[in-house]
């Protein structure tokens, strides 16, 4: 998974568009079948020629393997190897046509192509291509059997229209050939560039309504904001002042702990609230990630779990260098939100590991879990505001973390995850990729 960027996925809508081919398809069989017996057929057409024959097997069997289309598709499965057995049979059925119809010159030769654009329609550029490629055999095919006489034209046609010299069938072959390369290569690459139009459209949707509610997060929390933090500066203050009285007894201490613990817990609730509504443009220069994440991990040392012993924080790198391009104090909230979120998630005598390396002309800073992993199905959430599967927490820390990242796209920031970690069934590892400075 990679911020800003759309995973692979099954081409959507698909049962929804193989539906709609289907249809069309039987309707262009009924008009090309009464074309066909105008145009053709209209001398034998109440007697049981060759050519007829042909005709009516292939209307037939255009329908029966339509009701066969329907029954798959209601199942709805394996939809790809079903459009593309259909193109497959698609070629096959132009072939008849055109066998009927004037042989290698005729002009339904360009339903070859069209079965391209059907592809590009269905599965994209590969289907484009696939689609030509099957034709392409078809019509080969075809040609051949005629030059070697495997196929002769229908008894009930006249022989002169049909075109089985060598040289004479050249220069028709070549042009219909190229015709079906060209078509197919413009439909495959109007398909890509709709597919990736369309990719980014979806993402464009997709930041436009977080933008919406970081808004109106920013409007309750610039109101919440001085209200909750006036008083919860007085408590922490007293609570510290009241566990100082050498006349509490254990259990009072305690009590306090329990007070202070939460308090702090609720000032960072609002300052990841505050720094989710009202961001700030990243100010980048050159910055040691390396000294970053040490200075990080000595301050995890004092939060609540990794405080008390319980998960460990560990730093993996140089101890100094590693210079990168980003603003310094984002990049620092960045790695205490995820260590912070990687502490909360490990379970007890865990370590979390902080890495900092190089990859080419890229820093990598990396913090690695040992808690359950991330299932697939949590990824896309995985970023959303307010969207969390701990019982604790509201889920507001990995969401400043892919907004400072989205902020610093443009200076070559980027972040990906690996879940579980290579070698495990378990755990995570978030990556934050920073242009080295030069």
């Amino acid at each position: 998974m990679k911020l800003g960027v759309l995973a692979a996925r099954a081409p959507s809508g698909l049962a929804t568009r193989l539906a709609w081919i289907t249809g069309l398809r039987l309707a262009l069989l009924l008009a090309l079948f009464g074309a066909t017996t105008v145009f053709y057929l209209r001398d034998s057409l109440f007697r049981y020629e060759q050519s007829q024959r042909v005709i009516f097997w292939t209307f037939g069997i255009g329908f029966t393997l339509a009701a066969v289309y329907a029954a798959l598709l209601r199942r709805g499965k394996n939809l790809e190897q079903l459009a593309l057995g259909q193109i497959l049979l698609d070629q096959v059925t132009w072939s008849a046509f055109v066998y009927v119809s004037g042989g290698p010159t005729s002009g339904a030769t360009s339903f070859y192509a069209l079965s391209a654009l059907v592809g590009s329609v269905l599965i994209g550029q590969r289907g484009a291509l696939t689609a030509a490629a099957m034709g392409l055999a078809a019509y080969t095919l075809l040609c051949v059997a005629f030059v070697l006489r495997w196929v002769k034209p229908p008894a009930d046609q006249a022989a002169a229209s049909y075109v089985v010299e060598p040289k004479e069938l050249a220069y028709p072959f070549l042009l219909n050939s190229l015709g079906i390369i060209v078509v197919a290569l413009l439909a495959g690459y109007l398909a890509e560039r709709l597919r990736a139009t369309g990719g980014r459209l979806e993402l464009a949707e997709e930041r436009a309504v977080a933008a919406e509610r970081l808004a109106t997060l920013g409007r309750v929390a610039a109101g919440l904001a001085h209200e909750i933090r006036n008083p919860l500066g007085s408590i922490r203050g007293s609570i510290e002042m009241l566990r100082e009285s050498p006349a509490l007894g254990a259990e009072d201490r305690e009590l306090c702990d329990i007070v202070q613990r939460e308090s702090k817990r609720l000032e960072t609730l609002v300052s990841d609230m505050m720094e989710l509504a009202k961001p700030r443009k990243p100010s980048p220069e050159a910055v040691s990630i390396a000294h970053l994440a040490k200075e990080v991990v000595a301050l995890s040392a004092h939060s609540e779990r990794s405080g008390s012993g319980d998960v460990r924080v560990e730093y993996a790198g140089p101890d100094e260098g590693a210079i990168a391009l980003c603003d310094g104090s984002q990049m620092r909230q960045v790695l205490w939100n995820l260590v912070r979120n990687a502490v909360q998630v490990s379970e007890a005598g865990s370590v979390v590991r902080v890495k900092v390396s190089h990859a080419k002309r890229d820093i990598v800073l990396g913090v690695q879990d040992q808690g359950p992993g991330i299932p697939e199905e949590q990824k896309k959430k995985l970023f959303d505001a307010f969207y969390t599967t701990r019982t604790q927490g509201a889920g507001l820390g990995l969401a400043v973390v892919k907004r400072i990242v989205d902020d610093h796209a443009y200076v070559g920031v980027r972040m990906d995850i690996e879940s579980p970690i290579r070698g495990s069934k378990r755990g995570a590892e978030f990556r934050v990729r920073l242009k080295e400075a030069t």
